[in-house]
């Protein structure tokens, strides 16, 4: 593996499920491997989970780390090729980033939607200039599209916790007082359509998901009706993808929160979400903090897929 961008790239689920399971099982097996080789993370927006896990990762690798917040103590970046730079950018991707890429062996990059246009959003452009121009493996930390190593270790979680072989999972958007990318649930759909899964979508009629990741999901507008005899309960808010609607918020139906009367519909189900959540607008205090909570491991798997990814990748460069 060279570049990861889509979980589609890990290539057999189940072989890249067991690869999962083996790391975490034996997390230092594998130092050598990152001997005397440089991760660079490079920070676009805000995190938490995904730079410590993604740290924690390479160091168990035995990697060195460098981490760049461009936001904090960086030279502002300009994006846009032939523009007129006499503004408040000093420097440019297209410089920055082969300069980056002499400085380590793999760049991590983290770079959210703008919801400025939705082409430039959907093309990936700062993801793509990366791939393009350091000359390194790229691996994305969150993109405009996708969030792949969340969704590895969603898979994982329901690998570790699931009692049958195909189990009902439902993906169910909730409200949020914010616009928020489609790049968690675009790429927790792809995921589960790599699985035989029964998996279905459920949200507010305006919030349709591009069909390419939606796939082979079963989608439901009737919220209550999706949530019967769900094994897991995936909840994530999204800002509308259709027309000119791209990146608005069309309401924040508090109906939609996921409360303890919602999981009482399901199969007694293990509830998901990927972290950071607005408590009592996307969940409600008893759903999040009861037995059935898998918010904790399924954060501590991020380190699991993270590993298991640079692992690939490090093996990529011998």
């Amino acid at each position: 593996m060279r570049h990861f961008t889509s979980i589609t790239q890990l290539g057999d689920l189940n072989e890249a499920l067991a690869k999962a399971l083996a790391v975490k099982a034996n997390p230092f097996a594998d130092q050598a491997l990152g001997k005397n080789k440089t991760l660079l993370m490079i920070f676009f927006n805000n995190s938490l989970r995904t730079r410590l896990s993604t740290q924690k990762a390479a160091m168990n690798l035995g990697m060195n780390v460098i981490v760049l917040d461009v936001n904090q103590g960086a030279w502002k970046l300009e994006t846009e090729r032939g523009v007129i730079m006499d503004g408040d950018k000093s420097e440019h991707l297209l410089e920055a980033i082969p300069v980056m890429g002499s400085y380590c062996d793999i760049i991590g990059v983290r770079s959210f939607a703008r919801f400025e246009s939705k082409k430039a959003d959907y093309e990936e452009e700062i993801l793509s200039q990366f791939i393009k121009y350091s000359g390194r493996p790229v691996f994305s930390m969150e993109a405009a599209t996708r969030h792949p190593l969340q969704t590895f270790a969603d898979l994982i979680t329901i690998e570790e916790h699931k009692t049958k072989a195909r189990p009902k999972v439902v993906m169910t958007w909730a409200p949020h007082p914010k616009a928020l990318p489609q790049a968690v649930p675009n790429s927790f759909a792809e995921g589960l359509n790599m699985t035989d899964y029964d998996f279905v979508i459920t949200h507010p009629h305006g919030y349709e998901l591009d069909p390419a990741f939606t796939g082979r999901a079963v989608i439901e507008y009737d919220q209550d009706k999706a949530l019967e005899g769900a094994d897991f309960v995936y909840a994530k808010n999204w800002a509308a993808y259709e027309g000119d609607n791209y990146g608005k918020v069309l309401n924040m139906d508090r109906s939609w929160t996921v409360t303890t009367e919602k999981m009482a519909l399901t199969n007694n189900a293990f509830f998901m979400h990927c972290l950071p959540v607005r408590r009592n607008m996307i969940v409600s205090d008893d759903v999040i903090e009861s037995p059935r909570s898998l918010v904790i491991p399924e954060a501590a798997n991020r380190v699991v897929s993270a590993q298991t990814v640079l692992k690939e990748i490090l093996l990529g460069l011998e």
